[in-house]
């Protein structure tokens, strides 16, 4: 009988080992997902929802841009110095929208097309200029190979402007969310309100897609 066991507890071991083995091979060739692929951030995607999406973000920066630039004050060739950040740019919306996403890609597009005709002023990195203006002054860094000013570059326009949405729901649960993006340039000096445009859209469907 014990020379029974001797002979059965290895054969026991590598076929316990083997079935190891052979799951753990199948577990690590299943896959954890489906794989990603690219999509058009122009075109509408396959997961839809009531909320703005990428197309809406580059279809609005593309208006404002082209409507900025036809306003005289603002590109009639006075190089006006202006400021276009999310300081003063309101979400009045109940949806969870990322301002900063919107007014970069208005910056950076309006200044592409500009050519020149404006000058940007980048007020979100007034930190930084003045930690890299007190050095130089302190002399514990050269002056640059660049002009000095005696101070950082004043602003003629600021952009501002705000979100607001209205919702409707139905007995049936369906959903529409109009959204209005107002976008305007007010003058430093006077208040003055040089330039005011806006987009709109609405969406109807099941509010069943959470925006992150």
């Amino acid at each position: 009988m014990k020379t029974i066991r001797r002979f059965l507890l290895p054969v026991i071991v590598l076929a316990a080992a083997g079935c190891t083995t052979e799951l753990g091979h199948r577990i690590s060739n299943t896959p954890s997902g489906r794989s990603s692929t690219y999509v058009n951030p122009g075109t509408p995607d396959r997961i839809g929802g009531l909320g703005i999406d990428s197309q809406d973000v580059i279809g609005l920066a593309d208006k404002m841009v082209r409507s900025m630039l036809a306003e005289r004050r603002l590109a009639g060739g006075g190089r006006p110095r202006i400021i276009v950040d999310a300081a003063y740019f309101k979400n009045q919306s109940s949806s969870r929208i990322d301002k900063d996403m919107i007014t970069d890609r208005l910056r950076s597009e309006l200044m592409r097309a500009a050519r020149g005709r404006m000058v940007f002023v980048s007020r979100h990195y007034a930190d930084a200029v003045e930690k890299e203006r007190g050095l130089k002054t302190r002399g514990a860094l050269d002056g640059g190979s660049m002009r000095r000013t005696h101070r950082p570059m004043g602003a003629d326009y600021r952009l501002g402007g705000r979100i607001t949405e209205l919702v409707k729901t139905a007995q049936n649960g369906r959903r529409s969310r109009y959204f209005s993006f107002v976008f305007e340039m007010v003058d430093l000096e006077t208040s003055e309100l040089a330039w005011s445009d806006n987009f709109q859209f609405e969406k109807e469907g099941q509010d069943d897609v959470v925006f992150n």
